[in-house]
């Protein structure tokens, strides 16, 4: 009764009224996809694991724009399913389908291949695939699956497609991480498996940092060229990435969804990144899920771990002598 009354207090809906205003204002200055006038006709864009969540809703609203749009995916079936509602919701003819496997280096190139000899330019490559919640594991190439996946194997694609970028400049390069990168750690052991995390946010959150920081040297190497590079959180956001989790996992998410974003939520700021107006000419830079400019952690702001992580991304995947696809 006593916690009824001071609810009742006027103060309480003074506050109330209060808070509500500052919702309903923030929801007012949030970024708007649908408000953006950015044309794409004639550009070309690169969407990485876009036949569901996220990347998805990115494609679409790229094609949505114009542009030529390229949905670099695992599947053939799940991402010609992709490309046939995109096109559909879109009348843009020009989606296409290409497989990657961020997970194998041998995919990469031979991705990065395919892209250089049938694309005469490449405006936007928006680095998206990614996934948690997988066993420790070892490739056949000698990495850990999910560095591989999440963070090494969008290196290397990047690297490979710098000169196309740069010849297509003014050009963008998106790489989707995580607020959950302040609880990840930058060894480069942990992308051969020598050094084993506890768990699958550990892995998974490290990734996200190695994300952050390959952006910070990318844009460093990138001064001058017209291309840049930028890093940001989605939020929290209900999509298919949990689905390599326990059945309890997963139905504790489904109980949460009603108060995260959804996917289409979720990629608006990997769209604000990759078509904004305001990020023009911004590079070497953190977004928050509400499309703020926010400085990453300090680990991620170290130049020197981003250069050392640069050095060993570089010789496990066969750069050390400059990019070759």
């Amino acid at each position: 009764m006593e916690l009824l009354s001071a609810c009742s207090h006027p103060c309480w809906s003074l506050l109330s009224l209060l808070l509500g205003l500052l919702l309903w204002a923030r929801r007012r200055r949030a970024w708007d996809p649908h408000k953006c006038p950015t044309d794409l006709t004639g550009k070309t864009v690169i969407v990485t694991g876009a036949n569901s969540g996220i990347g998805k809703y990115v494609a679409l609203d790229l094609a949505r724009r114009n542009a030529r749009t390229i949905l670099a995916c695992r599947s053939q079936e799940r991402g010609q399913v992709a490309v046939e509602e995109i096109r559909a919701a879109t009348g843009n003819p020009a989606v296409l389908l290409r497989l990657l496997d961020t997970s194998s280096l041998a995919s990469v190139r031979t991705f990065a291949q395919a892209v250089l000899r049938e694309e005469k330019r490449l405006d936007v490559l928006v680095n998206n695939a990614g996934l948690t919640g997988l066993p420790f594991t070892i490739t056949p190439e000698g990495l850990e699956q999910t560095f591989a996946t999440n963070y090494l194997g969008p290196f290397l694609l990047t690297n490979l497609l710098l000169d196309l970028l740069k010849a297509s400049a003014p050009a963008r390069i998106v790489n989707v991480s995580s607020f959950r990168h302040s609880a990840g750690t930058a060894d480069s052991r942990c992308l051969t498996g020598q050094e084993r995390l506890s768990s699958f946010d550990a892995t998974y959150n490290s990734t996200k940092l190695m994300n952050i920081l390959f952006t910070a040297e990318l844009a460093q190497r990138l001064q001058g060229t017209g291309v840049t590079a930028n890093a940001l959180s989605p939020g929290v956001v209900s999509t298919g990435i949990m689905r390599h989790f326990s059945w309890a996992v997963r139905v504790l998410f489904t109980l949460i969804r009603p108060f995260i974003k959804s996917a289409e939520q979720g990629a608006v700021s990997t769209i604000y990144c990759a078509v904004s107006e305001e990020v023009s000419g911004i590079t070497g830079k953190y977004f928050s899920s509400d499309c703020r400019l926010v400085l990453p952690s300090r680990a991620a702001r170290d130049p020197g771990l981003a250069r050392k992580l640069w050095e060993e991304s570089e010789r496990l995947t066969g750069l050390t002598d400059g990019p070759r696809p």
